[in-house]
C-alpha cells in the first residue's frame, strides 16, 4: 500500500505537494474545492488515511466526514445538493482514495445529473436479502 499512497494525487494534497484550496483540515479530514467542479461550490471531504475503498478507512477517520459535509452544504447557501461517494472503478472511481463529494445543485444544468435504473421488486426475495445481510453484521 505504501507504494499506492506515494502515487495517490489525494495522498500528495494532504501532504501539501500539490496545492489545493482547503475549506476544512483537522488531524484526521481535509475538505477542499473540486478542481473540475460540476457547479460552483463542489467539494471534497477526504480521510487523511489512505484507503482506496470505505471498508478500507478506519472507523475514528470516518467520523468527521458527513459533518463535514453538512457544514460545507450550509456555507455554499446550497438548497439542493448531492453528497457522493464511490467505491471501484466500476462504480465511477477515478481516484484511488475514499473521498465524498458535496455537489450543490442550482439548477438543472448544473450539479450531479443521474439515472436511477431502479428494478422491479420480489418481497419475498427482499426478505431473504435483507435477513442474510443482517446475519453478516
Amino acid at each position: 500500500m505504501a507504494s499506492r499512497m506515494a502515487s495517490c494525487i489525494f495522498c500528495k494534497i494532504i501532504k501539501g505537494e500539490i496545492p489545493s484550496f482547503k475549506l476544512f483540515e483537522s488531524d484526521k479530514t481535509l475538505a477542499f474545492l473540486d478542481i473540475q467542479p460540476l457547479s460552483r461550490g463542489h467539494a471534497l471531504v477526504i480521510p487523511k488515511a489512505h484507503g482506496e475503498k470505505l471498508a478500507d478507512i478506519p472507523d475514528d477517520y470516518l467520523t468527521e466526514i458527513l459533518p463535514v459535509a453538512k457544514k460545507l452544504a450550509i456555507a455554499t447557501g446550497a438548497n439542493e445538493y448531492n453528497i457522493l461517494q464511490n467505491n471501484g472503478r466500476g462504480a465511477h472511481q477515478e481516484v484511488p482514495h475514499v473521498h465524498f463529494h458535496m455537489i450543490p445543485k442550482p439548477n438543472v444544468h448544473e450539479g450531479l445529473g443521474i439515472s436511477w435504473p431502479a428494478q422491479k421488486s420480489d418481497m419475498e426475495k427482499l426478505k431473504a436479502l435483507a435477513e442474510e445481510i443482517r446475519s453478516k453484521m
